[in-house]
């Protein structure tokens, strides 16, 4: 089999990539190694930047997104048991960031794309790049239940295939950089039966640690508290999470946090990761293969699209016009909004967790930080435009 770029993962950089050009023109094939159920259901979170909400209305994603998603004029920070709205539409002209989960983004690019005739093949086992130094590259894998490899020929490959897939290995040691850093904390995420309690996200840094507060839809709530990574979720009955929560959200004012039936529960470390370059040879990574942030700053599923539209532009200009310069500053191109997205995320996770290590000194520092966030406009302006989304620069 044949076609002109070959993408590993259909996660959101190689979906959105995928129907991104399929609407130039531009042939492809997804190869994912699970089956289309187990992409569609995998629950995870979703705040998409402004700009990621106007492409998938231009694809024509919207009609569910307008329909189900919760859009966020602003975020509320949270200290010492009071609470400030940050006016991210206010600071912004008029930007927001919209709630919407992101397996009910793939779900959306997934109809998108097979009803548009797009191809994925779920399911496949064993994918290995070769090649890629050169002109023809392949991938070879497996079909679920064949007793034969099966091999895709194509002009370029796209490694979206997450931090453990086969692709960014396949780029010589020698010549990657890869930057690193594991926080000494992680998230316990909870999925619970509730109510809304409030009408927008809260970021709260009090009693043990950081607690966001967060909405699925409005009989579906999502909470997470700060934990050590170590730990496990036996140590972690119903008792014990609603006790942390309740102290971590708690105010002055009667303000009171909806409880329910906890349904999933799980520990998610905290951590960052670069890789450069992003290409080589006819490979190039996009999304997690590339880049992890921690979820504090809301930029993963982000910047995986920011780097499938970068790509696919890149893609339709040397198909169109043999015009392979932007191909070539891909990885360049993109690496700079990775790394203000890294260092957003590092901000906020940094001004929200608390440090085993930490000093007296290094929390009274965490305290004027929010305060000059509360107080200052322009501090707030920084915030609110990182949040809701970076404007690209002319190459992307």
């Amino acid at each position: 089999m044949r076609t002109r770029i070959g993408i590993l993962g259909a996660g959101p950089a190689g979906l959105f990539l995928a129907l991104l050009l399929r609407r130039a023109g531009i042939d492809s094939v997804v190869l994912e190694s699970r089956d289309r159920a187990a992409v569609e259901g995998t629950i995870r979170a979703g705040v998409l930047e402004h700009w990621v909400t106007e492409l998938m209305r231009e694809l024509g994603l919207g009609e569910r997104l307008d329909r189900e998603g919760h859009v966020h004029d602003g975020i509320t920070l949270q200290s010492h048991r009071r609470r400030f709205h940050l006016d991210i539409a206010g600071l912004t002209d008029g930007r927001h960031v919209t709630v919407y989960p992101q397996h009910e983004v793939l779900r959306d690019l997934i109809g998108a794309l097979l009803a548009r005739g797009g191809e994925i093949r779920f399911g496949i086992s064993g994918a290995r790049l070769h090649g890629i130094d050169g002109e023809s590259p392949f991938i070879t894998y497996r079909e679920a239940g064949a007793e034969r490899e099966s091999r895709l020929d194509c002009d370029f490959i796209v490694g979206a295939d997450g931090y453990h897939g086969p692709s960014r290995q396949a780029i010589p040691a020698s010549l990657r950089q890869e930057a690193h850093r594991l926080y000494p904390f992680a998230w316990l995420g909870i999925l619970v039966h509730a109510r809304q309690s409030w009408p927008e996200l809260i970021y709260a840094s009090q009693g043990e640690g950081f607690a966001l507060l967060s909405t699925r839809t409005p009989e579906i709530q999502r909470l997470y508290l700060q934990c050590d990574p170590a730990e496990d979720l036996t140590q972690w009955p119903e008792a014990r999470i609603w006790d942390q929560l309740r102290a971590r959200l708690a105010t002055d004012d009667g303000w009171t946090l909806d409880e329910g039936e906890i349904f999933q529960k799980g520990i998610i470390p905290l951590r960052s990761f670069v890789c450069a370059p992003m290409q080589h040879g006819r490979l190039f990574l996009a999304g997690d293969a590339a880049h992890i942030v921690p979820p504090t700053g809301a930029k993963g599923l982000n910047l995986a699209v920011a780097d499938a539209l970068v790509l696919s532009r890149a893609l339709e200009a040397e198909a169109r016009a043999g015009d392979s310069g932007r191909l070539q500053r891909y990885s360049e191109t993109c690496l700079r909004r990775v790394w203000k997205a890294q260092r957003f995320s590092w901000f906020m996770t940094r001004l929200l967790h608390r440090d085993p290590a930490e000093t007296l000194f290094d929390a009274q520092v965490r305290e004027a930080e929010l305060a000059l966030i509360r107080d200052t406009r322009a501090a707030a302006v920084s915030l609110a435009e990182n949040y809701v989304g970076l404007p690209f620069d002319a190459e992307a």
